[in-house]
Parts: C-alpha cells; structure tokens; sequence
C-alpha cells in the first residue's frame, strides 16, 4: 500500500511508519512528510536498515507555512498517481507561549488543523484512485469546542485550550468528509482514533522539569506506551480490507480491551450547520492565505 504520513520523524507518526514497514505480508510504501530534512532522511535511514522490503521517500513540508504545503501537495501529484491512504497526526501539543505563524494565525490551530484541511482536501482525487480503497485516519482526540468569536485565540491563549480546538475542527472536517462520500459512488473511508495511552516521545524533551517528573511517575505506573506500540496499534486500520475499513468510517475509535472500540462523538461534531459553518470559514481562511483549493476538491464534499 502507498501510505502518506504527516509529522513521520516523531512520536505516533514514526510508530505507525515503523509498523507498517515491519509487515511482510507486502512491501508497503510509506512517503513520510516532515518539516525537517536531516530528520526525515534520519528517519528513514533508521527505519530502512530494520526493514529493507519497505519503500521510503521524503517529502518536506513545514505545516506553520501554507505555501510549504501548497508545494508539498504539488510535489506528492507530480510524484505519484494514487495513494492508498492518508495519516494525519503531525501537530504542536505543548508550547510555553503562543506562536504566530507566518500566515498570520494560531500556530496550533494551523498546524494541527487547517494546513491538514488543505492537504487533505487536495489530495481526495489520488485516494479516489486507490485500487484498495483510500482511506483517511485522523490522530484525534474527544472534547473540545471552537471559539468562533477569536479562533485565533487573540484575547486569551493556553495550549491546552488551543490543541483541543484544533482537535474538534479537525473532528468535525472528518464527519464533514464521511458524510460526503458515503453518498458517492467511490470508495474512500475516514477514521479518527485517539490513542488509549500517553505515547512517550521527544513532547517529553520540551514540557517543563515539573512536568517531566509528572510524565515519569506515570509513565512508571504503566500509563504511557512507546512510539512502536501505538504503531502496532494501529496499523491495521491501514492495513484492513476496505469492507472493514468503510465499517468504521465515520466514526471515533480508541483501543480499549484488545480491540478498537467507538467513542460517542460530541453533539457540535454532528450537527451539520455548525460542520458546514467551519468548512466555509476554512475555504476562506486558506484563500487569505493565498492557496486556492481546486473547484474539483471543493466539489467533492
């Protein structure tokens, strides 16, 4: 299967890379997109010389940066006529300030959401492509709300306030694409999954000392899990056939007893004003930036 992966240098992304690669079954190609080139090449030097039957390419993008990901779809279309699926994971969690983007927004709310809008909605005719059934799966987490009075958190900022924004948008972008394409005759499945556990990765290396002890009790007590076993958790909901997969589109997923398991999703998630509300706002938002999606995209949801 050809398997693009966002924020791959890292954390869930480079679990799920790690696994993937790992199953013999087929040699999978895996097109990680990091912002970082030495840590992508990295990466898949690390991941290459573990599993040689997997394929690795690179594609560089720095998601605080609409052009860079305006570049990088064109780069991914120019290089490759289908994928088999789509991992959207890369995003900030915690920061000690807030960050500005170049575009001029929340870098939270940039990068884990809308920059992934962009990406995701451009690319919807190479998953339509796949001989397997495209699918989409989110790294997503439950709760949260959208502050649609300052969803660029001008007059108030916390992290936490603004990775949980991101996360109901990106939430309500995945039941905005389910709801599209379960009425069109090709096959494309979207997924969102929250992690059962804290996964341990380099986050750990930028929280402050009080909080690394914290994270170090807990992780003590059996309440982190490491890079590889996320990815192992996950691999087969990329893995699966697509009558599987289309079961599970749609919905919040977590892991819970040796199995993925449905998480009630919120009421301002369902509700198709408020989903139809943000999706405008998006288009918007990506045209003040200056990256135009295609009619063809738009018209697909």
């Amino acid at each position: 299967m050809k398997i693009l992966i966002t924020g791959a240098s890292n954390g869930m992304g480079r679990g799920v890379a790690n696994a993937l690669a790992e199953y013999r079954a087929e040699n999978n190609e895996l097109i990680l997109l990091c912002r970082s080139e030495a840590l992508g090449l990295q990466t898949i030097a690390e991941l290459q010389a573990k599993n040689r039957a997997a394929e690795f390419s690179l594609v560089l993008c720095d998601l605080s940066d609409m052009d860079s990901v305006r570049r990088a779809v064109l780069e991914i279309k120019d290089r490759h006529s289908f994928l088999d699926s789509i991992f959207i994971n890369a995003g900030i969690g915690y920061a000690a300030r807030q960050l500005i983007t170049p575009d001029g927004m929340d870098s939270h709310f940039q990068v884990n959401y809308l920059s992934q809008f962009y990406l995701v909605l451009q690319l919807l005719d190479l998953l339509e492509k796949s001989d397997r059934g495209g699918r989409v799966i989110f790294n997503a987490t439950p709760g949260g709300r959208l502050n649609w009075d300052d969803l660029q958190m001008t007059k108030r900022w916390d992290y936490e306030t603004a990775i949980h924004q991101a996360m109901v948008a990106k939430r309500m972008f995945l039941q905005t694409l389910h709801d599209s394409y379960r009425t069109r005759p090709v096959k494309v499945s979207f997924i969102g999954f929250s992690i059962h556990k804290t996964v341990w990765s380099n986050q750990i290396n930028l929280i402050p000392r009080h909080m690394k002890a914290f994270a170090s009790v807990m992780k003590a007590l059996g309440l982190f899990i490491s890079v590889d076993e996320c990815g192992r958790v996950m691999a087969p909901l990329f893995l699966e056939n697509f009558a599987q997969s289309i079961e599970k589109s749609g919905a919040l997923l977590t892991w819970k007893k040796k199995r993925f398991s449905s998480i009630a999703e919120d009421a301002a998630v369902k509700d198709e004003a408020t989903r139809k509300k943000l999706f405008e706002l998006s288009l918007q938002l990506c045209k003040a930036c200056s990256v135009q999606i295609t009619d063809s995209a738009t018209s697909r949801v």
